[in-house]
C-alpha cells in the first residue's frame, strides 16, 4: 500500500505539513509527505515538505489529471486539500483517485456545494437546529447590519454598515452580497470549532477555540475552550452525510445568554488548525489510522482545555 501523502496548494501552511510529517514518523517513518503549489519556489511549506510540485491553477482544465500524474508517479496514498477554490473540483473528482487507490480527502459534493454558498449553509444550520444571523431587506434595512459575499473567504468583501449613508449605491447594486444581523462582538465571543469526521461520516472530535485576535481573516491569538459548544455541536451534528475529514465551523456565542449563531462551515483544515493540534487533537493521526491503517475511531474528546496559541512571523531562507 502507498503511504505517501500529498498536501494540495500548500502555500504558506507549514504547521500543517509538519503535522503530517510527525505522524508518519509515528506509523510509516519510511512514507513522505509531499506539496503542490502553483510556484513551488516560492511556497514555504513546499520546502518543509519531502518534495513540492508545480501544479496549473485549480480551475484549469488539466489541474486534475496534474494531480492524479503527481499521485501516480510518486506513490501517494491519500491527498488533502487545503483551499476553498479546489474542494468542488476535487469533490467531483473523487472517484478518480478512489480508482487507483488514492483516499481524497474531501467530503462529498452536495456538502461541500453547501459550504460553499453562504445562502445554502445559513439553511444547513436551520435544518440542524442552529441559530443563523437573521436577513436583512437592504431596501429597508435596520442598522448596524452585515453584508459579505455568498461565496467569499479570507475575510473579503465584508463590511459592517451603521448608517444609511454608508449603504451605497455599489454596496445595493453587487450581486454577491448578501445582508444580515450584526452580531456585536461586545456581547458575543468569536469561536472556530475544528470537527474530525470519520469515514462513516460520525462526528469523532470537536475543539473550539475562541478566536482572540484575527488577521487578514486569519486567527493570529486563540484559546481553546472545553465549554457548551463541545455538547451543543455534538448534540446537532453528530453525523453529516458524506462529509469526511477535517472540517471548521464559525461561530458566535453569547455567554450571558448561551445564544448561538452559526456563521459557516469550510469543509477542509482551517488556518487556525495548528492550536487544536497543539491541544491533542491530532487529526493526521487519526486519517492515517483510518485510511492507511483501516482502523475505526471512536469519539475523543482527550484535548486540552485553555491551551493559548500566540502567533507570530517566520521565515524560510533559501
Amino acid at each position: 500500500m502507498r503511504h505517501n501523502i500529498l498536501v494540495t496548494s500548500a502555500g504558506k501552511r507549514v504547521a500543517l505539513v509538519r503535522a503530517f510529517r510527525r505522524a508518519l514518523d509515528r506509523t510509516f517513518p519510511e512514507g513522505k509527505v509531499l506539496t503542490t503549489d502553483m510556484n513551488p519556489g516560492m511556497a514555504p511549506a513546499g520546502y518543509a515538505s519531502d518534495g513540492c510540485f508545480a501544479v496549473p491553477r485549480v480551475t484549469a482544465p488539466n489541474y486534475i489529471a496534474t494531480l492524479l500524474d503527481i499521485c501516480r508517479r510518486n506513490d501517494v496514498g491519500m491527498i488533502v486539500p487545503t483551499i476553498d477554490t479546489e474542494l468542488l473540483v476535487l469533490a467531483e473528482n473523487k472517484h478518480r483517485f478512489e480508482a487507483e487507490g488514492i483516499a481524497a480527502i474531501v467530503s462529498a459534493r452536495p456538502f461541500v456545494a453547501t459550504c460553499r454558498d453562504k445562502r445554502r449553509t445559513g439553511d444547513f444550520f436551520a435544518a440542524h437546529g442552529i441559530r443563523t444571523p437573521k436577513p436583512v431587506d437592504k431596501h429597508a434595512p435596520t442598522f448596524p447590519l452585515f453584508a459579505k459575499p455568498y461565496d467569499g473567504s479570507l475575510s473579503c468583501n465584508l463590511h459592517r454598515i451603521t448608517r444609511a449613508e454608508e449603504l451605497t449605491e455599489e454596496l445595493l447594486t453587487d450581486p454577491k452580497l448578501i445582508f444580515m444581523e450584526y452580531i456585536d462582538t461586545n456581547r458575543y465571543k468569536e469561536y472556530t470549532a475544528d470537527l474530525y469526521y470519520g469515514r462513516d461520516h460520525e462526528l469523532k472530535a470537536t475543539v473550539p477555540r475562541e478566536r482572540i485576535e484575527i488577521r487578514a481573516g486569519e486567527i493570529s491569538k486563540g484559546r481553546t475552550e472545553k465549554g457548551p459548544l463541545v455538547d451543543y455541536l455534538r448534540t446537532r451534528l453528530g453525523r453529516i452525510e458524506g462529509c469526511v475529514g477535517c472540517i471548521c465551523i464559525q461561530l458566535f456565542r453569547d455567554p450571558a445568554t448561551d445564544d448561538t449563531v452559526g456563521i459557516e462551515i469550510n469543509p477542509r483544515f482551517g488556518g487556525g488548525y495548528p492550536l487544536a493540534l497543539a491541544a491533542g487533537a491530532d487529526y493526521p493521526e487519526l486519517l492515517i489510522r483510518e485510511y492507511f491503517l483501516g482502523e475505526r475511531i471512536a469519539y475523543r474528546d482527550d484535548w486540552r482545555d485553555g491551551m493559548l496559541m500566540l502567533r507570530y512571523d517566520d521565515a524560510v531562507f533559501v
